[in-house]
């Protein structure tokens, strides 16, 4: 037997030892028909040996009860045929039939056959003289015995189904946990992504393309762009170096210092010195918390990366604007290239990571684009005092003209 079920069942066990403890000392003590009483201690010790051999595990297991309890229906007829006080023995015997039966309906006819094998013991003792009394008693001791066991067995059951509830509900909270836990990892997976797609690797896209232009000026023996393109290229792979050691300290690189305004002029004038495509700022000051800031600096960067990646742009335009009425402030980056067709799925993760960004933050975005007829990005986000950052759907449209 484990330790577990004999520390659950350890008040039955010292039931058991006490009343046929009792037991022995009624049998030894009260009055009695017969001449001798070792039937009474011989049945006493019978019981008390199968229950230390097995009937102690038929609490739990159904084989031992069904071996154990016929014992104690023997002892039940047995013990009060000897001395009528004896019939204490259905002290235990009564809640042994329904603690260590598995169905309510066998534990009402154990209880029968309890009542009626005590009363025949009874009848042996006491004669007929005593069949009514003995009658009337077992009748009552039977029906309270059924009315409490059903009872008892009722609650138990309420138990047994809360307690698989309990279990249920905690393996439910154990896997929400865990869904939790890998959405939060497929999360910052996702920001990561993002963040050194629009930082990292965009600086290391222009590292390679000024790369590829030194190249072409070393071979043509333009030493003065040459240095033009070694000065924006070692500028680059600082920012790249800046942009990583920001990413490894778990900080959101690119608005770190200064204001947006400032941030797109500087962005702005790298572009142009990466690509020779002069890119126009006109941008305010606006009051925006960091995170809006970031968010918007990355749209810009996206942007300008696409137009230095596809438009073959000769011009473009950056505009900061801010609604007031609407309480919204956005980016416009209008671009004179090649353009594209808005309604053809894209492959890259650019537009795609832009969106998302948007998304958490409840923005919009709106790509305006025909095949020849350049590009207009225009992405706003809400600014109204203390509004943090939403969790609502973003929206795209795309318009062509």
């Amino acid at each position: 037997m484990s330790g577990e079920a004999w520390m659950r069942n350890r008040w039955l066990h010292g039931f058991f030892a006490g009343t046929m403890l009792l037991t022995v000392v009624i049998a030894a003590l009260a009055w009695s028909p017969w001449s001798t009483r070792w039937p009474a201690y011989v049945v006493v010790a019978v019981l008390v040996v199968a229950y230390i051999a097995y009937g102690h595990r038929g609490y739990d297991e159904p084989r031992a009860a069904a071996a154990f309890l016929p014992l104690v229906l023997l002892g039940t007829l047995v013990l009060p045929a000897v001395s009528p006080n004896t019939a204490f023995v259905q002290c235990i015997a009564f809640p042994l039939v329904w603690v260590q039966s598995e169905r309510v309906r066998t534990a009402v006819l154990l209880s029968v056959a309890v009542a009626v094998t005590s009363s025949i013991g009874c009848r042996f003792s006491g004669g007929p003289d005593a069949l009514v009394s003995t009658l009337l008693v077992e009748g009552i001791s039977l029906v309270g015995t059924c009315a409490i066991g059903v009872w008892i067995s009722s609650v138990s059951r309420l138990s047994e189904d809360r307690r698989q509830l309990i279990d249920e509900l905690r393996a439910t909270q154990e896997s929400l946990a865990e869904a939790h836990r890998r959405a939060g990892v497929a999360s910052e997976r996702e920001r990561l992504a993002r963040e050194i797609h629009d930082t990292v690797a965009q600086n290391l896209a222009g590292i390679v393309m000024l790369t590829e232009r030194a190249r072409k000026d070393h071979s043509s023996g333009r030493g003065a762009a040459l240095d033009e393109r070694l000065s924006v290229l070692e500028e680059s792979a600082r920012a790249a170096l800046e942009d990583s050691r920001s990413l490894i300290a778990a900080g959101v690189a690119g608005a770190t210092s200064g204001s947006l305004a400032g941030s797109l002029h500087r962005l702005a004038e790298r572009f142009t010195r990466e690509t020779g495509t002069p890119a126009t700022v006109d941008a305010t000051d606006v009051p925006l918390d960091r995170d809006a800031q970031v968010v918007l600096l990355r749209v810009v960067q996206e942007s300008l990366a696409n137009i230095r990646a596809h438009a073959n742009a000769s011009a473009v335009q950056i505009v900061l604007h801010h609604d007031h009425d609407l309480e919204r402030t956005g980016v416009r980056v209008t671009d004179d290239g090649v353009g594209f067709d808005t309604g053809a799925p894209t492959a890259g993760h650019g537009l795609r990571g832009l969106r998302e960004r948007l998304m958490l933050s409840g923005g919009t975005c709106t790509i305006t684009s025909t095949p020849g007829g350049g590009t207009v990005m225009d992405a706003s986000l809400p600014t109204a005092a203390g509004a943090a950052l939403l969790a609502s759907p973003y929206s795209v449209s795309a318009v062509s003209r």
